[in-house]
């Protein structure tokens, strides 16, 4: 049976490095981020992306995100695969794509599999949610 899970979070770290590749307007960066979960996931994580920036703006983000806490009473870590990026750097085309790596779960969250996505609010916070299975 598959579950839903949401909330929100905070992003309360953001440490890019200096564009590692840039050619022809295309920036590639790398970025640490620190989040705190709220909803039906407490709990914290890290995760660490490659960015890319076009002359529209801020273009797509691939990255690996290990999350630690308690997700509908169950405790543990599992980490996310995140896809995301824009058509024309506006909100409009946006995707952000979550997917549970399998296999990585830990603690109570042993064997769950699934997928979400983040959602940006008008006024620039943070919803997300996420429909899983836990076998």
């Amino acid at each position: 049976m598959t579950t839903r899970a949401a909330g929100t979070f905070d992003i309360d770290s953001w440490d890019a490095e200096k564009p590692y590749e840039e050619e022809n307007g295309v920036k590639l960066t790398r970025v640490r981020v620190g989040k705190t979960f709220h909803g039906d996931l407490v709990g914290g994580s890290t995760t660490e992306l490659v960015t890319v920036e076009t002359a529209a703006g801020p273009a797509a983000y691939v990255g690996i995100e290990t999350v630690r806490g308690i997700l509908h009473g169950r405790e543990g870590t599992f980490v996310l695969q995140h896809s995301a990026g824009n058509d024309d750097g506006t909100p409009e085309t946006q995707w952000l794509r979550w997917l549970i790596v399998p296999t990585s779960g830990t603690g109570e969250l042993a064997g769950i599999r699934g997928e979400g996505e983040i959602i940006v609010t008008p006024d620039g916070g943070h919803s997300w949610s996420i429909d899983y299975t836990l076998g």
